[in-house]
């Protein structure tokens, strides 16, 4: 009895590994979440307050006096503060979470016209025998994009068109995702022309507007050649063998959906299908017109996804009520990814809230200083990429620590020009790796990949631009280069 006893405690091979993989499950997205706010709130009873006098800054925005700093009497986060952080985050993120909601329930509704699937099948074929090539054209032109207008959260626009293309193709939805946002990125963080962290920075820092273009065309260069293999090397694996897919066992519904099939029946464009096609592209350039002509931003171009699904459905053939449960399907395919962008932005509302991020942003910039001259921007970028967990905006982040770190290159022997290249690399390769950068979350969100397999495909790239980054930084710094 005993013997049987023992026997029933013996575990199979595949017990043991069930058990094993069981034991290295990351916590869910929620719970790491969850414990940067708690850590937050405990930061401000330890942590003292203080602030920065804001004034007028460029472009009519404020930014801090950096000789303003003082403390203040401390103000640490209640229960009722911490109970109420994470709705006051949705409320402070609410133009992302209602643009990923938008950008949900139009995909959605084109899906439903047969708009989308008809693209992906003329594409499909068109590239069938040379699909690795999508990939390098992809990622250039996102990256030269970006790196103009400096808007990374067009990734949230690019994820949903590429996604079905990419399954279709062979590829995952970790290929697809990472070509919007490593081409966006590497586009971002090196902009030659980027009005958002170049030219922002530049401004701050007194410099003229887009000097020292050649080195950061260089490093343009560099950065999108590098992301590019890297994506390429992973994409080849997943075509080769599909289980080699980090998001395998996820994309199984996808792969039904839009995976191509060897001499199956081309779609076929009826009449209206075929003005609504025009009517989408048309919709598409008054999009890019909008953004690079009047500014728009998210709202606006949540605006016109409302009212191009609306017109776009309506001549495809779909009526009022289909149109609704459309978007309404969209809605809850993206709400996770939604919820957690609000959840990520509590972070900051907490550390605001508590009077603490203006005193660690000025502990921060202190502690470059003590940096050996050789390694000061380097310094200055590993400091500028903490500040980037906390202030996932670019040009919030530039408002915040260039009036500091501008002045204090000075002091410490690195060139201005060198302090704002610190920044921008610094900015760009945490943008998406930490979990408070809220587009970064929606648009993992949006191809249906976790957090947590996103860092395991990351990481890797993460280091490879790190290593190049700090060759540049000191590179910058030995030839004293100020453009």
């Amino acid at each position: 009895m005993a013997l049987e006893n023992d026997s029933k405690k013996i575990l199979s091979i595949d017990e043991v590994t069930k058990f094993k993989k069981k034991k290295v499950n990351m916590p869910h997205i929620y719970v790491i979440l969850f414990v940067f706010i708690f850590l937050a709130a405990l930061a401000t009873y330890f942590v003292p307050a203080g602030v920065y006098e804001r004034i007028p800054g460029p472009e009519d925005r404020l930014t801090i006096d950096p000789n303003s700093y003082r403390l203040v009497e401390q103000t640490p986060i209640t229960p009722v503060d911490f109970m109420t952080a994470i709705p006051k985050g949705l409320v402070a993120a609410g133009e992302i979470v209602f643009f990923t909601f938008i950008i949900g329930g139009i995909f959605s509704v084109l899906r439903k016209t047969g708009l989308i699937e008809i693209g992906v099948d003329r594409l499909a074929r068109r590239f069938s025998t040379k699909s690795m090539m999508l990939i390098p054209i992809l990622t250039v032109v996102f990256a030269i994009i970006c790196s103009l207008i400096g808007t990374q959260e067009l990734s949230l626009v690019y994820v949903p068109v590429i996604l079905p293309l990419m399954i279709a193709l062979g590829f995952d939805s970790m290929v697809a995702v990472s070509v919007a946002l490593v081409a966006t990125t590497a586009g971002f963080m090196t902009g030659f022309l980027n009005p958002i962290n170049t030219g922002l920075g530049q401004k701050i820092a007194g410099l003229p507007l887009y000097s020292g273009i050649e080195l950061r065309i260089i490093a343009f260069i560099i950065f999108v050649t590098a992301g590019m293999a890297y994506i390429m090397r992973y994409a080849k694996k997943v075509k080769n063998n599909p289980k080699c897919s980090f998001v395998f066992d996820e994309d199984q519904a996808k792969r039904t959906l839009y995976l191509n099939k060897p001499g199956s029946e081309i779609y076929k464009v009826n009449k209206k299908q075929k003005i609504a096609l025009i009517l989408t592209v048309g919709f598409l350039f008054l999009l890019v017109y909008g953004v690079l002509a009047k500014g728009w931003f998210m709202l606006e171009m949540a605006g016109l996804f409302i009212i191009m699904g609306i017109v776009v459905g309506l001549v495809a053939g779909l009526n009022l009520s289909e149109i609704c449960e459309g978007f309404n399907d969209g809605f809850r395919e993206v709400l996770v990814g939604a919820m957690i962008v609000g959840v990520a932005r509590a972070v900051a509302v907490v550390m605001e809230d508590g009077q603490v991020m203006d005193t660690i942003v000025h502990s921060l910039g202190n502690l470059v200083g003590d940096f050996p001259a050789v390694f000061s921007a380097l310094g200055m970028f590993i400091v500028q990429m903490l500040c980037s967990l906390l202030i996932p905006s670019g040009s919030g982040q530039a408002l915040v620590t260039m009036p500091i770190m501008a002045p204090l290159a000075d002091i410490i022997g690195v060139t201005r020009q060198t302090a704002v290249l610190a920044f921008q690399l610094a900015d760009g390769i945490g943008n998406i790796l930490y979990p408070t950068s809220g587009y970064f979350m929606a648009t993992l969100a949006l191809a249906g990949v976790a957090w947590q397999k996103w860092v395991r495909f990351y990481l890797p790239l993460f280091f490879i631009w790190f290593i190049l980054s700090g060759a540049f930084l000191i590179i910058a710094q030995t030839i004293h280069w100020n453009g």
